[in-house]
């Protein structure tokens, strides 16, 4: 939850304008906040006046607040003025003595130390920044974490005065007995924008979790500015490590300053705050749509559901020798396609999927009757099929191996996704063409028509609903870029499937 304290008019390259919230306005969204759904922590950033710190502190003080992480925003990564002069000093008297963290950059420490009369040597290495943290430290706050970003340090924690003696930075976690220094490689970024804010966010909602599993179950969230989550109020701070959430959070931020977009605006652009979140780009439940609709699937897709062998079958214009041969081709990929069927079954681990591939397998020796009375239509017996002679097609040999190889080197759902093509794709085309204008049926004389009349039967259509069912429930699980993987060999299969039906892919020679 925040309470906004003010709106500035700012890009990358720098803040045009700021507009403050009324303070007043301030503390009614603060009440509104902690007098329903209370909080675990609270962040705050940009102040913009000395009202508003007055009406913050007063919030803070009023709902028994434990746990606060100021981060002092003083002046903008692009060097505007954020906060009055007149301000500093009610941030530093007010509001310091009741923070759990006070989470300055350099130039803030330096400036909170001459508000206050203290004299500070310059800093010139790991030690004088030392120094300077417990020098803050003096001031109020329980514990301070002074960010060295500003300063970059050698190998040997010296301040670097050229770009190449620029090896590290270090952040001094200070509570008044212990030093934590947090080592990060020195980066060469312009995405920097907003890093101090990410940071103390990132420290109050590691608090807040670290709260909620030592307290009662409720929930904590943070964003920017004055940001609030679930408190325990009234209730005595409880023991939390700050040091582990500091240093989280500094991880957090690091890699968020690595893995930014470098293209976005002209100036410091902001981190990428998503690296360590899984967001995948479909709805779940609604995959297969997605997969579709893949600008890497769609085009085979098509040429696969709409190709001139199922088309020229359903009107009854496919050449017979090319039917045929199809039909023992067909067959012999079907024993293939129930062993791997069976093979899912095995790699299987709950019940319900065991049983939905038995329940295909059993669907798989319903159409292989078919396909028997359909040769035995043709003149090709079931002796002729399973003849020791009989050479499967190149086509065929490279479909079959290609799933079995999948269900052997991979996953269970690697398998059912180079296994969905044929179960999908022949009962979309099958749907398809049942309703075209050109197709025949058997009562107009078309011999292949039972062919379509099988794939769009209910219980070809059950098994559909089954396999697209469990790619639904197992695919919400992965990585997004184990999606993309998955999506390979999807397309890959779908491209088997495509050259199945090529007229040249079963000529028998």
């Amino acid at each position: 939850m925040t309470a906004t304290t003010a709106l500035t008019a700012q890009n990358t390259l720098g803040v045009d304008d700021v507009c403050i919230t009324p303070p007043g306005f301030v503390g009614k969204q603060i009440g509104a906040c902690l007098a329903d759904i209370g909080c675990d922590a609270v962040k705050i950033g940009m102040l913009a006046s000395a009202e508003t710190i007055r009406v913050v502190a007063d919030s803070l003080r009023k709902h028994h607040v434990s746990t606060v992480v100021l981060d002092p925003v003083m002046v903008s990564t692009s060097g505007a003025q954020l906060l009055p002069g007149d301000a500093v000093r009610d941030l530093r008297e007010k509001l310091l003595p009741m923070s759990t963290l006070l989470t300055p950059n350099i130039p803030e420490a330096t400036l909170l130390l001459r508000d206050a009369d203290i004299q500070y040597k310059s800093p010139s290495g790991l030690e004088d920044l030392k120094t300077l943290a417990k020098m803050v430290h003096q001031l109020g706050p329980r514990a301070v974490l002074l960010k060295g970003g500003h300063m970059p340090l050698t190998k040997d924690y010296m301040k670097a005065h050229s770009d190449d003696e620029k090896a590290i930075t270090v952040d001094i976690l200070f509570d008044g007995e212990t030093y934590t220094l947090i080592e990060s490689k020195y980066l060469v970024v312009k995405n920097t924008h907003g890093t101090g804010c990410s940071l103390a966010s990132a420290i109050a909602a590691n608090l807040a979790m670290q709260k909620k599993k030592k307290q009662t179950p409720t929930t904590a969230t943070t964003t920017t500015t004055t940001t609030l989550s679930k408190q325990q109020q009234l209730q005595p701070p409880q023991s939390i490590d700050l040091p582990t959430a500091t240093r989280l959070a500094v991880y957090y931020v690091s890699a968020g300053i690595r893995t930014s977009d470098p293209g976005l605006g002209h100036g410091s652009g902001p981190i990428n705050h998503f690296h360590n979140m899984q967001i995948l780009p479909f709805s779940q439940g609604h995959f297969i749509e997605y997969l579709l609709s893949h600008p890497s699937v769609a085009p085979m897709w098509h040429n696969y559901t709409h190709h001139p062998f199922p088309t020229q079958l359903a009107r009854g214009t496919l050449p017979e020798d090319l039917f045929k041969n199809y039909l023992v081709q067909d067959y012999l990929y079907l024993t293939h396609f129930a062993r791997t069927h069976a093979l899912a079954a095995y790699k299987s681990r709950a019940m319900s999927a065991i049983t939905a591939s038995a329940h295909i397998i059993l669907h798989i020796e319903r159409e292989m009757a078919l396909h028997l009375s359909y040769c035995a239509e043709f003149g090709i017996s079931r002796a002729d099929l399973e003849h020791p002679d009989r050479k499967e097609s190149l086509a065929c040999v490279a479909y079959s191996r290609y799933v079995l190889d999948v269900g052997q080197s991979e996953d269970w759902l690697a398998l059912q996704m180079a296994l969905a093509p044929c179960l999908l794709g022949y009962g979309e085309a099958a749907q398809r063409l049942y309703v075209e204008k050109e197709s025949r049926t058997a009562d107009q004389g078309n011999r292949y028509w039972r062919w379509v009349e099988n794939y769009v039967a209910d219980d070809y259509q059950e098994a559909i609903t089954v396999g697209r069912d469990m790619i639904e429930t197992h695919i919400a699980k992965q990585s997004p870029s184990r999606v993309q993987e998955l999506i390979a060999i999807f397309v890959r299969a779908t491209e088997m499937e495509v050259r199945f039906w090529d007229f040249d892919a079963h000529v028998e020679k």
